[in-house]
């Protein structure tokens, strides 16, 4: 049967994306691993990986194409010895009647978040004389849906461990997976059938009735009041000349922005934190720090650090020592973890990144300030993977380079809080009864109330504010 390449979601929140280039052409034989394709997100060109063998047998979206939603038809393959000519586009037969199109989040099961491999759909050939369907057919003959494994969850796995599980009627869900993210492989199947631990697959379940007509009482509850939705392009050009702008097209970096920011204000319910924090003892360190660094065989320093490094492993210290607030909402839950994640904001031309320093908590200052360095320099150039943009618990915002001297910052979901970071300046401050001149930097905790309440956002900024005033606490 032959195998339709569907568009891959390359990361959580990705709905759509640009067909870059195409990397293989129609006829080319594939071998699983092979570069299939180069696409591009919001945030960055991903290469795609083929996971099953064959020959590309046809080439549906062309490259270039803009905008292809996830789990679009895009090529096919033929396997198992067919003829790549006899391969009808699209290589399944046309959806039964009135049958429901799969929505896009649960359409392909394949699907896998954060990964570089292609999503796939094995078909049925078209009968004879039947015209080919431009959309994969992801209803069965009866009209009922697939349902994913696992009581309705969705089961993240390969292809090929897919195939095997049906054949050997092992259940998914039931099978632990050891790929990226969980993911299950062929090897975790393997493993289950001999450790006799995957159970029976359930049997679909049939295609849900019609709802009959029902009093009102029995009806179903009305959906939220939608959202207030800002002013279209057509109200706002209303309020201006028409020769005193010009139109720019939004990138799809912008759309994400604005979409998830939006989201983020309107469903973190947002509180803020302000501190003072006085940083002579931190540039102090620092400068001392720097000037023993060692050198490289060329000369260079092996590390320079700057104030935002300390700011970066102060907060992952802060999160460890406060534990309840090192924390996400996650629906019905709170999600803690045991070390921390800490986000920083990387400005680009036209938009930002937030690499995220994995166990801020533990590694050194001169191990964040590299890492860090690394990661703006392939940010700007739009060449990180999204696993190393993707999760973290808070982030840092630091806009002191740019003389601010105090702001607040929105949260980016999933996280759970995030650290505004304003400039360093000379201020007047009392010390033993007297005033004195001390350098002070303000910062500004923005919180979700879902996991933060004002006294645990105050014992997390208080913790940062001491290792800031004492620094000689990260090098412990």
């Amino acid at each position: 049967m032959p195998v339709n390449v569907l568009m891959p979601a390359l990361s959580p929140t990705m709905e759509k994306g640009n067909l870059a280039k195409w990397l293989k052409k129609e006829g080319d034989a594939i071998k699983s691993g092979d570069v299939l394709a180069e696409i591009e997100t919001d945030k960055a060109t991903m290469e795609v990986e083929a996971i099953d063998e064959g020959v590309l047998a046809r080439i549906v979206v062309p490259e270039g194409t803009a905008d292809v939603p996830v789990n679009d038809l895009i090529a096919v393959i033929a396997v198992d010895g067919e003829d790549p000519a006899g391969v009808q586009a699209g290589g399944a037969a046309p959806a039964p009647a009135q049958a429901p199109k799969a929505d896009a989040s649960s359409a392909n099961e394949n699907t896998t978040p954060g990964g570089g491999h292609m999503s796939y759909e094995r078909v049925n050939e078209a009968p004879d004389g039947a015209r080919p369907s431009a959309e994969p057919d992801r209803t069965k003959s009866d009209g009922a849906a697939h349902p994913p494994s696992g009581a309705g969850e969705r089961v993240f796995a390969s292809p090929l461990a897919r195939r095997i599980a049906k054949q050997e009627g092992i259940d998914l869900s039931a099978v632990q997976g050891s790929g990226p993210r969980g993911r299950v492989i062929e090897r975790d199947v393997r493993a289950a059938k001999e450790a006799g631990t995957g159970k029976a697959a359930p049997a679909p379940k049939a295609a849900p009735k019609a709802l009959e007509a029902a009093p009102p009482a029995q009806a179903a509850a009305p959906a939220p009041a939608a959202r207030a939705a800002g002013l279209t392009t057509d109200q706002v050009r209303g309020f201006y000349a028409k020769d005193s702008y010009e139109e720019v097209p939004l990138d799809g970096m912008r759309k994400t922005i604005a979409k998830r920011l939006t989201e983020a204000m309107q469903v973190a319910p947002h509180f803020y934190l302000t501190v003072d924090c006085e940083i002579d003892a931190l540039m102090a360190l620092r400068e001392q720090l720097n000037r023993s660094a060692g050198k490289d065989r060329d000369g260079k320093p092996l590390f320079k650090l700057s104030v935002n490094d300390f700011v970066i492993k102060a907060m992952g210290l802060a999160l460890t020592r406060v534990p309840m607030a090192n924390a996400v909402w996650a629906e019905d839950r709170v999600l803690r973890f045991r070390n921390a994640e800490v986000g920083v904001a990387v400005a680009i031309d036209g938009g930002l990144f937030t690499p995220v320093i994995r166990r801020a908590d533990e590694k050194t200052l001169s191990t964040i300030s590299n890492e860090m360095k690394d990661f703006a320099a392939r940010a700007r150039a739009k060449k990180l993977k999204p696993e190393e943009y993707q999760g973290g618990v808070t982030s840092v915002s630091n806009l002191g380079m740019f003389g601010i001297k105090h702001f607040t910052a929105v949260i980016n979901p999933p996280q759970s809080s995030i650290l505004a970071v304003g400039a360093g300046e000379k201020r007047v401050v009392v010390k033993d009864g007297a005033p004195a001149v001390a350098q002070v930097m303000t910062a500004t905790l923005s919180c979700d109330h879902r996991v933060l309440d004002g006294a645990l956002g105050a014992e997390l900024i208080a913790a940062f504010k001491g290792l800031i005033e004492s620094p000689m606490g990260m090098l412990v």
